[in-house]
């Protein structure tokens, strides 16, 4: 186990993003889990829930999308210490609104650096931990 306790959920439809952004976080030591639709997130979310401390969600995905699956889990409250931050491509104030406005953590677009992702990832751990 690395220095980091517990994991990452990168949920995303996109094998090349959930790669590029699983090498980036295993840089720094984190523990990563992957889902490839918010379905598989949501059966990975109820075998390892104790063990997920942030979900980073894609929103624009086949069958559920982010903003669903993001309601699914703020609705269960045995998941109310994960961060849940919506990750996409859609970078629209409407979408960030809400994202708030269902309880999301945070929101990055996925054209931000690779610096800056665990940049962000760190801060709102580090936040959360005091």
């Amino acid at each position: 186990m690395s220095q980091n306790k517990g994991f990452i959920l990168i949920v995303d439809d996109e094998k090349d993003i959930t790669l590029l952004t699983k090498q980036f976080l295993e840089l720094e030591n984190y523990n990563i889990i992957s889902a490839n639709n918010g379905k598989e997130a949501l059966q990975i979310m109820e075998e390892h829930y104790t063990e997920i401390i942030l979900v980073l969600l894609d929103i624009m995905m086949p069958q559920i999308s982010g903003f669903d699956v993001l309601k699914k889990i703020k609705a269960n409250k045995k998941y109310n210490d994960i961060l849940i931050v919506l990750f996409s491509v859609k970078n629209f104030q409407i979408d960030i609104q809400k994202a708030k406005e269902l309880g999301a953590d945070g929101y990055l677009p996925k054209t931000i650096s690779g610096k800056n992702l665990l940049d962000y990832i760190k801060n709102i751990l580090d936040t959360k931990n005091n």
